[in-house]
């Protein structure tokens, strides 16, 4: 009996980049010029696992007063739900000193809202909240950070420590994905991801991808 015809695989559409290299660089830079400035005196950097790893790591060398860094691990919440559990807490007395939360991306602000309150709880001087990327449109709880490498609309990014199915973090690049390409095939995108060693973001991308912007929360 022969087979019947195959179906030719269809074509996976390569994501945009949002942020080169290079771009990210200049990125980490500012942002570590900012903190630098508003805390003289050093600052404590507690990063969120797993998302914010790479992002901390090459903040913290941007940093140019003294740093000590830490990091909160959570468990992962029903969506909308805002209940997180901590599996990992902070081994650093924080108490009168100043704190800068950093996170990988903040988006409905619910984890970022309860994590403020739970290190608040140990006496800090003042937190303040540094995000790679802020995604201000799926808000629920009213939390602006202080420090916000870039914001962007309701789009779905990997790479530079964010991720799907615990893929795409190592990818150096940030870029704008399908969410419902991965949902189907998470590994659609690592051909193109890895393949593309020498990636940077072309010089406009457009309105659509939004601004940086600070704000206190």
């Amino acid at each position: 009996m022969r087979d019947g015809p195959r179906t030719a695989p269809v074509a996976v559409p390569s994501p945009e980049i949002l942020l080169g290299r290079s771009e990210i660089a200049a990125v980490v830079e500012r942002l570590g010029a900012e903190i630098s400035a508003d805390h003289p005196e050093g600052v404590v950097l507690v990063g969120v696992l797993k998302g914010a790893l790479i992002f901390l790591a090459d903040l913290a060398r941007a940093v140019s007063v003294p740093v000590t860094i830490d990091f909160l691990a959570i468990s992962r919440y029903a969506p909308d739900s805002g209940r997180v559990r901590i599996l990992a807490d902070l081994d650093t007395d924080v108490a009168g000193r100043d704190v800068v939360i950093v996170e990988d991306m903040v988006d409905t602000g619910l984890t970022l809202a309860y994590l403020a309150k739970h290190v608040q709880r140990r006496g800090p001087g003042r937190v303040e909240v540094c995000t790679l990327v802020d995604r201000p449109v799926r808000r629920i709880v009213p939390v602006s950070p202080r420090y916000v490498g870039l914001a962007i609309p309701d789009q779905f990014v990997l790479g530079y420590g964010l991720h799907h199915a615990d893929l795409y973090r190592n990818v150096p690049f940030l870029v704008r994905a399908d969410p419902q390409v991965v949902a189907a095939r998470p590994d659609a995108y690592v051909g193109a991801l890895y393949g593309a060693r020498e990636a940077e973001a072309p010089p406009d991308r457009g309105s659509d991808r939004g601004s940086a912007s600070t704000g206190r929360w």
